[in-house]
Parts: structure tokens; sequence; C-alpha cells
């Protein structure tokens, strides 16, 4: 007879540790009797993407560690066992076999809870550098994946980003990309630019693309995600238009905008990195210069690979995009064989591996790391 698996996932704050923890979710859930409750804070956005996706979300106090003195770090360890006690009430009502995680402020709590029953966990970590969760979720793990061949972490395998299935198995043959092009309102036998800095948009990218305008339009029609409530305006204060040029704040669901591009260009974040080689796309990528540095190491593999360009924000100017990009996107051999580089890189069954992890680190809580 079957049994249930139960499965505790913990991350959040962003989608991008949101959005791989979901499609695990589902890549488990394809391959057996499941029972996944999902965990995060009150104030990041799993709170919206992971109901959205079918999924219960229980929440648990935010415990930030700061990395000086501070009031925050004063008050760390009264947090902590809050928290930790709190992970520990969602573990035992979820009778949870395994615990995934993610990173992220929630994780650190599930991770030490489950330790401290017994409980296995699985990590996987979507950056180049790991963040301080996964490091400590690791130490004991009994499976630690990672997107990226380069990140160091205890016992860790190589398994890719784990993505929806949309993207990951992504038809970008031309009649797909001309079908794409027409349901996005372009022109479908016409060289596409899909530039994007996320949802929440990328000012520097924005300010480049519209300074340089006219010269790429000679090139190639444009789709330009400019990110939520950043349309971008003409003198008179409308949105921008011209002949080729279309813009939109957001689309919901990428898989028709690769499919229709040509040329990408966006941010580095883990996710957009690796979905950008999983569908095989010829990128320029503009790293956002905070934290660590992570988003320019996430895209060197790609860069060496010649798969894409790396270009400095503070150096992404009109001026530059002007002197660049035309003579990329007048070479339609130079951006094939950039694609055909990224789709090489690319691991289309990254949720289907970790799904195999979890199922195997439930079934044999002997099996952790020491």
């Amino acid at each position: 007879m079957m049994t249930t698996l139960h499965v505790v996932m913990a991350g959040g704050g962003t989608a991008g540790h949101i959005s791989p923890m979901i499609a695990m979710a589902r890549a488990l859930e394809r391959a057996g009797d499941v029972e996944i409750t999902m965990v995060g804070t009150a104030s990041g956005m799993e709170t919206d993407l992971v109901p959205a996706a079918g999924y219960p979300l229980v929440t648990i106090d935010r415990v930030p560690m700061p990395r000086r003195p501070n009031l925050d770090l004063a008050r760390l360890p009264w947090r902590l066992r809050t928290a930790i006690r709190q992970a520990q009430d969602i573990l035992r009502a979820a009778n949870a076999d395994v615990v995934v995680g993610v990173g992220g402020y929630v994780s650190t709590p599930v991770y030490l809870a489950a330790r401290r029953m017994g409980i296995p966990v699985v990590v996987h970590e979507a950056n180049v550098r790991a963040g301080l969760a996964n490091r400590i979720g690791a130490r004991r793990a009994a499976a630690v994946g990672t997107a990226f061949a380069r990140t160091r972490l205890p016992g860790a395998q190589h398994v890719g980003m784990p993505m929806r299935t949309q993207i990951s198995q992504l038809d970008r043959s031309p009649a797909a990309r001309a079908e794409a092009r027409s349901a996005l309102g372009l022109d479908p036998e016409r060289t596409t630019l899909v530039v994007t800095g996320g949802s929440s948009g990328a000012l520097t990218v924005n300010r480049a693309i519209t300074g340089a305008l006219s010269e790429l339009l000679e090139h190639a029609q444009i789709l330009h995600l400019t990110g939520r409530g950043k349309t971008v305006l003409n003198d008179d204060g409308e949105p921008l238009t011209a002949p080729g040029y279309h813009q939109r704040e957001y689309v919901d669901g990428l898989e028709q905008v690769y499919a229709a591009a040509d040329l990408v260009i966006a941010r580095a974040g883990a996710g957009t990195v690796c979905e950008i080689a999983a569908a095989g796309l010829a990128s320029i990528l503009v790293p956002l210069p905070i934290g660590n540095g992570e988003q320019a190491h996430n895209a060197q593999d790609l860069v060496q690979a010649g798969a894409a360009i790396m270009v400095d924000d503070a150096v992404f100017t009109a001026s530059w995009v002007r002197d660049h990009l035309p003579a990329v996107l007048g070479d339609p051999a130079r951006v094939d064989k950039m694609a055909q580089a990224a789709h090489a890189l690319g691991i289309r069954n990254a949720d289907d591996t970790m799904a195999q992890l979890i199922k195997d680190a439930a079934t044999t809580r002997g099996g952790q790391h020491g």
C-alpha cells in the first residue's frame, strides 16, 4: 500500500527562493502521493505566491541575521528560540517526513527544528555564493543540491535550478517563435530584442535602452518589460511609443516572452540566468551591483561559454548600447551561436532530480552527513 509522503518546504522573501520551491513541489506531486506544507514569514512574497500556486502556507517569526553589533543582534537568541519552537510545532502538525529548504530568513529556524527532531533535511542553493541559512542547513543535510557547479557546500551535488516546465521544456522552433510574437502583438517575422529588469524593473537598463531607441529600432523590434510602476514616459508625460517599440510593465509567465526573443537583456539573478540557459537564449546580462556581487558570479558560466555578454551596471548606458548592441543584433549568426552555447549549458530536469533526492532522504533518517 502506497503511503503519503509528508514534506515541509521552507523558504521565502523573494521569487528567487519561492519559484524553485514551487517547482520542486510540482515535481514531487508528479512522482507520487505527497502532502506539502510551505513555511514562510508574513513579510515575504511567499504570502502571495505560495497560495496562488495552490499550497498551504504557515508562517513563523522573521529572524534577521545581523552582520554587525546592534539591537537585532542582542535580540537574536530569543528570536531564534521562538522561531525554532514555532517551526517544531509546524513539523509536528504536518507529520513531516522530510524538510526541504531553499534559503532566506525562514529556513534557519526550520533547519534547526528539524535537526532537533531527527527529521532529514534537503537543501537547494540557487546562487553561486551560498547564503548563511543554507550554509547552516547543509552542515548535516541528507542531500544538498546546487544550481551552479561552483557553489561550495558540504555534500553538494550540482543539479541545476528547479523551474516551471513551461520554461524548462520551452519550444523555441521558428514556428513557435512566430506564434509567440504574434500573441504578444509583435511582428512574427522581425528580429526581436527583449529587455527586462524583472517584476520590479531596472531603471539603469530602462534609461539606457530608451536613450538609444532610434538606433536599436533600425535592427530589431523591442519588447520592453519596464517593471511595475516604471512605465517609460515621453516629454509630454505619456507612455513612450515608437514603431517597433512595445513596452509593458510586466508579463505574467515569461515562457511566451522567452519563446519570442532572439536576444534578451536582463539582470543576472540566479533564476533568470538558469532560465535563459534552459531556454537556449543569447543574452546581455547587467548584474545588479548589490550584496556580495552574487549576480556577477551567477553570470560567469554563460559569459565564459560565449553565450552571454556581461556589462557592469555603471557601464550600461545609452552610449554603450549605441556603440555595441547594433553590431550584435545585426549579426544573426553570432546570436545563434550564443543561443546554442546557452542551450548546451542549460539543465532542464533539476525539479525531478531534487524530487528524487527528497524522496530518498525521507526513507533513510540515518543517511545524513556528519
